[in-house]
């Protein structure tokens, strides 16, 4: 097909999550519950770190950094869903599709890097506690999640010019409830197997890095943990650490099967499923995850909340 026949239309037409509409109502209801969830747990989460002095520390900054990459990541395709499935209309314009494929891939390679610094974080802490002050200082701290940042956005500049030239013809339907790449480049009408080529070894690069600084901490902990006499030691070393393994496995495991696992293994259905639970779900868990397992956490919104109250109630017999 020569490319002057090629008919491109300015807009895509996403298919949305459900194959059975019958249950539109009731998967509407819970993914909104899980975005609002989603979006309250991690903001008041930064919200704590940020106003309690005893979370000023290079765990709760990098976890800061966290909740702010999931609020935004959840917030690229969450709205837009819950929006065309209540709407007859469920199309997306060409610029918007460019726009949801920058955000969620610069989010996605931002907590990739992330996740690994984090890991390195809990080496330094249970491994080298008495340099943890001077090798997780404030500045390092600062370059550690600018490099995470400047990591998942030069994987949105990357890969989203590349796609949006990809030449699209015919149907413009994207059996997707966001503009992922695979699924974007299944209506592509020329040879993409280069680019295809390239993303898969961008994203295993982008997944190979993080795991490799995850499993030499990990790998150095387990070590440290060993060696400890004390059980209490151990017991706050493994409960420090469970949470970010947690969060880890999810992500990964999620992000391998995506970009990683050849085509063959995939059918849209399948990928639906895996993408609602990396872009849905985790955004949702993380917040979750660390602040009910964790003492401090908890102490802070506590003495938060009995601010709060305190507050009303000076109000209230004011009046």
């Amino acid at each position: 097909m020569s490319m002057k026949n090629i008919t491109l239309s300015s807009d895509f037409i996403l298919l949305g999550l459900l194959v059975n509409n019958k249950a539109t109502g009731i998967v509407f209801a819970v993914i909104f519950a899980i975005f609002m969830v989603a979006v309250t747990a991690n903001l008041v989460m930064i919200f704590l770190i940020q106003m309690d002095s005893r979370l000023h520390t290079p765990m709760y900054f990098l976890l800061s950094q966290l909740s702010i990459m999931d609020t935004f990541f959840i917030c690229t395709t969450v709205p837009k869903l819950l929006v065309d499935m209540v709407s007859k209309e469920k199309t997306i314009s060409f610029v918007g599709c460019g726009i949801q494929i920058f955000l969620y891939l610069t989010m996605i390679g931002s907590e990739f890097f992330l996740l690994g610094l984090m890991a390195y974080d809990r080496y330094v802490a249970v491994c080298n506690p008495l340099r943890y002050p001077v090798l997780m200082n404030r500045r390092v701290c600062l370059l550690l999640a600018a490099g995470a940042w400047f990591g998942g956005s030069l994987d949105g500049f990357l890969l989203t010019p590349i796609t949006m030239n990809v030449p699209y013809c015919g149907s413009h339907s994207i059996n997707h409830f966001f503009c992922e790449i695979p699924a974007v480049l299944r209506l592509a009408c020329a040879d993409t197997s280069l680019y295809e080529t390239l993303m898969y070894i961008c994203c295993v690069l982008m997944l190979l890095i993080p795991i490799s600084i995850i499993s030499t901490s990990y790998s150095l902990i387990l070590l440290t943990v060993h060696r400890m006499r004390s059980a209490e030691g151990r017991k706050k070393a493994f409960t420090t650490c469970f949470s970010h393994l947690t969060v880890v496995s999810i992500f990964y495991g999620a992000a391998f099967y995506t970009y990683v696992l050849p085509q063959s293994f995939h059918t849209p259905e399948q990928d639906k499923v895996v993408s609602a639970l990396y872009t849905i779900v985790t955004p949702m868990l993380n917040p979750l995850i660390y602040s009910l397992r964790n003492k401090d956490v908890m102490g802070a919104f506590k003495k938060m909340f009995l601010q709060y109250s305190s507050a009303q109630k000076i109000s209230s017999s004011d009046v």
